[in-house]
């Protein structure tokens, strides 16, 4: 399974706000930090605060923050979220691809089960068992 860059990037930016739990992390120094682009993660903080994974506030001393403990929060439930509307394969879009074989593939009825022991087994494990180490300040 391919994940979308999506939620790669967002996976990445879970796990530096698990490595420091108390402090607020801004869009720009996430985005610098991996090499991103600001407004894309911005759209992926919105998105997991809507879904209450993460908390932003505005100013000096603000940033985003986990809005609840990472050995809460479950590998295959984020991705999930973030996945939310891309199909594992053409065919299982809303308006069905472009298959050629539908009606007739013996595939398309085995992939919905490997996609849950996917995430079956990516929720075996929380945010907090992939943390980054903790950023030490520059001296």
């Amino acid at each position: 399974m391919r994940l979308t860059t999506f939620t790669d990037y967002g996976l990445r930016m879970l796990m530096r706000l698990a490595s420091n739990p108390g402090r607020g992390f801004s869009t720009a120094e996430l985005a610098e930090e991996f090499d991103l682009s600001r407004n894309h993660l911005a759209k992926i903080v919105q998105r997991l605060a809507r879904a209450g994974l993460v908390e932003t506030r505005r100013g000096g001393g603000g940033g985003a923050t986990l809005a609840r403990p990472a050995d809460q929060i479950r590998l295959g439930d984020v991705i999930a979220l973030l996945e939310e509307g891309q199909p594992l394969v053409e065919c299982f879009a809303p308006d069905g691809g472009d298959c050629t074989i539908d009606g007739r593939c013996r595939l398309k009825a085995r992939l919905p089960s490997a996609e849950n022991a996917f995430m079956a087994d990516l929720n075996r494990s929380t945010l907090a068992d992939i943390a980054l180490p903790k950023l030490e300040p520059a001296a």
